[in-house]
């Protein structure tokens, strides 16, 4: 699958020269990024997660792509609209007002004003390849629907290399040009009408990233300094240093469309200063996250979730801190806020400075059957550990997987596995260890986003035959749930199972809290005291002093929490605390955990609006002191996603072993870990 971005001129001709055939070879697959941006759209839009009625003209067939997709050309296209109604609102009463479109590709922009019924002062310019706009100029000819919004206008179908209106109208022109050649673009605008004096916004979705840095700078000052009044719009991405990045850079790479300007301006604060340093008098940036939580409301978001099922809330938000809004302001209208309309109040969290760094070791490479993420692991034996299910590679392809995979520990290291094929292909399970030999309680999971599991099993390990023995048991009540966590707890030297949050079919986030009888599986009634915590899913729970440690998860709100919550057994019934943390913890969601003493230990996860990824964080669970651990990777060769993982403690409580982990990275591919690896924990343990 390739990227979903749009076309962009650049690097086309250098000064006269001919061009190297490579970068002619570059250029193309750049624009044929277009089509996929083009039929991802078509697609989001005819699933009602944004109005356009005009951009199935653009695409030569129907395409449904995937919740994943629909989610980020959503935020996207919230973000651009956001920046085009706040311009239009501030410049009304204006005799003449332009929009000026960057590589627009097969965007439908001056389409869409034109239905939202745009003020009779607008004139909106795109410009792109020749051979682009000529296309596009070909289908608004061809189709009555676009062509009858034109008016009158003229076409120019022999518009050459050295660039030039291709199709004209009053409101609307569209020219192939060259945007690396600033003097020849600004030559090809004022020849064609263009106006330097009125209110103007230059609009870049995802165009100079891959343009030569210094040019796209270039282009960046020309406008500061040649437009008096004006808001330059861009959108594109950032962060390649981390694992999600890192694949994201990749996979262009792969395409032969380099991002060349995500390496020189790797950070957010960067394109900030990129621009003020360029001539532009305000400048506000925003990574997506940070624009989704400020600017959508509670409503749009239930509007959202209703359209399709969609449980890829990693991913999501991996992309969306990946990707930002930046909006660079001069003349007068620098002197009105952008990116105003806001539905609550967030910040970045402080840069993170870890106190330490901890390596991790890879596991032999012939360790293969671990790739995979949404899969659940634990004991099974002192040295055999069991993980099932997840999302994987199987015969050949990407697959839920109906495997249950098997890592013995050997002489020295872990270094045997074998595979059962007993699996009934559920992921997001909960795999509880019972006390007294009961085996292990698988609860929950899902099929898909829109079907969960029934039913629960046991698996039990027989030594002799060093297999699993799979036993399915019923439900009192069922639970249908997924993202949930099954903690084994006890009270009055009774043993129980706690099942708190998740997800279901019908509802974001689940509270409860539940309690089964392990034996008979059905629910129990126990009172807990206290504030419960909120409903959430994608959070974690750890056994600890017969009660339950929740800590972290996804908030209904769609923010994660950042609190941990102790259920401790007191007297005949339980008591929730709430843990008061110094420093406050990061919050984060799709994290692993485990208590070592009295120590929590939280590996690894999402957070959002932060800087950095999350590595090891241990708080004591006796004075609420928190540690965060950056984890050093330098040993292996492919990035650590660590998400969608399991970990288990190595018993001799030294060190932390990490399987399987990844995703599917928006539309850069799915990345699954290559193999387990060993994190070697602090001495502070």
């Amino acid at each position: 699958m390739i990227s979903g971005e749009r076309s962009v001129s650049c690097n086309r001709w250098n000064s006269g020269k001919t061009q190297h055939p490579t970068n002619m070879k570059s250029d193309v697959c750049v624009q044929s990024t277009n089509d996929f941006s083009a039929l991802s759209k078509a697609s989001a839009s005819a699933l009602g997660y944004f109005q356009d009625t005009f951009q199935k003209y653009f695409v030569s067939r129907a395409c449904r792509r995937s919740p994943l997709i629909h989610r980020g050309y959503y935020v996207r296209s919230q973000a651009v609209g956001l920046c085009l109604e706040e311009f239009l609102q501030d410049t009304q009463g204006s005799p003449h007002i332009q929009v000026l479109s960057l590589g627009c590709g097969s965007d439908s922009l001056y389409f869409r004003l034109c239905g939202e019924q745009a003020s009779e002062a607008l004139c909106v310019w795109e410009v792109d390849f020749p051979a682009v706009v000529r296309r596009k100029s070909n289908l608004i000819e061809q189709t009555e629907a676009l062509r009858d919004l034109l008016g009158s206008y003229e076409i120019n179908p022999t518009t050459g290399e050295q660039g030039g209106p291709v199709l004209s109208a009053q409101h609307y022109k569209l020219l192939g040009v060259d945007l690396s050649d600033v003097s020849g673009l600004e030559a090809v605008l004022g020849n064609a009408g263009f106006r330097w004096d009125c209110p103007s916004l230059i609009l870049a979705e995802v165009v100079l990233c891959y343009m030569d840095p210094a040019r796209s700078t270039a282009l960046i000052g020309w406008a500061a300094n040649r437009f008096g009044n004006a808001r330059f719009v861009l959108y594109e991405q950032f962060g390649p240093g981390d694992p999600f990045g890192r694949v994201m850079m990749s996979h262009f790479v792969s395409l032969n469309s380099a991002l060349h300007s995500v390496t020189v301006y790797p950070h957010l604060h960067d394109q900030r200063k990129r621009f003020l340093q360029e001539g532009w008098v305000q400048c506000r940036v925003m990574d997506m996250n940070e624009f989704a939580l400020t600017t959508i409301s509670d409503a749009e978001s239930q509007r959202l979730e209703a359209l399709e099922p969609f449980d890829e809330f990693e991913e999501f938000h991996l992309k969306c801190s990946h990707y930002f809004i930046l909006v660079a302001s001069s003349g007068s209208l620098a002197d009105t806020p952008v990116m105003r309309h806001k539905y609550s109040d967030t910040a970045h969290s402080p840069t993170l400075i870890p106190c330490a760094s901890l390596l991790v070791y890879p596991l032999p490479e012939t360790l293969r059957g671990m790739r995979r993420f949404g899969h659940r692991s634990c004991y099974v034996s002192s040295d055999v550990i069991v993980s099932t299910g997840g999302f994987g590679e199987g015969g050949g392809k990407h697959q839920r997987l109906t495997d249950i995979h098997l890592l013995r520990h050997g002489g020295e290291t872990w270094d045997t596995e074998t595979t059962v094929t007993k699996w009934d292909g559920r992921l997001l399970h909960t795999l509880t260890p019972l006390s007294g030999g009961g085996g292990i309680l698988v609860l929950g999971g899902r099929l898909s986003p829109s079907r969960a599991a029934i039913g629960a099993l046991i698996l039990t390990y027989e030594e002799r035959t060093q297999s699993v023995m799979v036993v399915q048991r019923d439900l009192q009540p069922e639970i249908l749930r997924w993202r949930h966590t099954a903690t084994e707890v006890s009270l009055c030297d009774q043993f129980y199972v706690f099942i708190f949050g998740g997800r279901s079919v019908a509802s974001k986030t689940l509270q409860g809290p539940l309690f089964l009888h392990p034996q008979s599986l059905s629910s129990v009634e126990i009172p807990i005291l206290g504030s419960s915590p909120s409903g959430r899913h994608s959070h974690s729970s750890s056994a600890w002093s017969g009660g339950a440690v929740i800590s972290g998860g996804l908030l209904s709100s769609g923010v994660p929490s950042g609190s941990i919550a102790l259920m401790r057994p007191s007297g005949s019934r339980f008591q929730w605390e709430k843990l008061t943390i110094t420093p406050p913890l990061t919050p984060r969601y799709s994290h692993s955990s485990h208590v070592v003493g009295n120590k929590l230990l939280l590996v690894g996860g999402v957070w959002m609006l932060c800087d950095s990824v999350p590595g090891l964080a241990i708080i004591d669970l006796t004075t609420g002191h928190c540690a965060e651990y950056q984890i050093n990777t330098s040993l292996l060769e492919w990035p650590l996603m660590l998400h969608g993982h399991s970990s288990v403690v190595i018993q001799d409580r030294r060190h932390l072993l990490l399987l399987g982990g990844g995703g599917t990275c928006f539309s850069f591919g799915t990345h699954f870990n290559s193999q387990p690896v060993l994190l070697e924990l602090p001495r502070v343990l």
